[in-house]
């Protein structure tokens, strides 16, 4: 039952993300909406695993979080002015 409620919460808070993703006023707010809605995500694919016991679901929330921390390296370099490649 609290499984179920924190689940609820997270897809809640998961559409605020969206929200500020959608209209937020510069592309770094953008961009810290989109690393907290990964982070929103691992945490459903966390209690996802907990309540159906699907372990594949681990694997889906490490490659998220991955893919999240070259999302945000890439824009933080991009914001600085420097080129991918240094």
């Amino acid at each position: 039952m609290i499984i179920d409620l924190l689940l609820y919460v997270l897809i809640g808070l998961s559409f605020v993300c969206f929200y500020r993703v959608v209209f937020g006023p510069s592309i770094a707010d953008r961009m810290v909406a989109i690393d907290i809605f990964g982070i929103l995500v691992v945490g459903i694919c966390g209690i996802l695993v907990i309540k159906t016991g699907r372990m594949f679901l681990i694997d889906i929330a490490i490659a998220w979080i991955i893919l999240s921390f070259i999302g945000t390296i890439t824009l933080a370099k991009y914001l600085t002015g420097k080129n991918l490649d240094e």
